[in-house]
């Protein structure tokens, strides 16, 4: 299977304790952390494109653009969608939008990710 734009993928969550700003060190509210929305985030575009990897290749994080415009409160559902919008050689784009059940716009942003082959990445460690 070939990588294209298009390719897409979904993440719902329920907003943990453990995913609160206190939690996780980024604030002093209970609410959605931007470090958990993020991981979210790139949890969903790795999802997007892990089985159209060719036999030993992953995708490694590389470049973060993220605004978390709303918080999110304990309890509340928010589904993290990431499609796959460019493909330049091994660097992949995404963009990036989270909506809250409400329908409420909760972030928005892009992250790129490079194709590896996981064995010889890991071999420079």
């Amino acid at each position: 299977m070939t990588l294209a734009p298009g390719l897409r993928s979904e993440v719902l969550i329920m907003v943990e304790r453990e995913d609160t700003a206190i939690r996780v060190g980024s604030g002093d509210v209970p609410v959605l952390g931007t470090p958990r929305l993020l991981s979210f985030a790139e949890g969903a575009t790795v999802k997007a494109v892990q089985h159209y990897l060719a036999p030993g290749q992953t995708s490694v994080g590389t470049k973060v653009h993220l605004e978390h415009i709303v918080p999110s409160p304990v309890g509340m559902h928010v589904e993290i969608a990431a499609e796959l919008t460019e493909v330049d050689g091994r660097r992949l784009v995404f963009s990036i939008m989270a909506v809250d059940k409400r329908g409420v716009l909760v972030g928005t942003g892009t992250i790129e990710r490079v194709v590896v082959d996981r064995e010889r990445f890991l071999s420079r460690l």
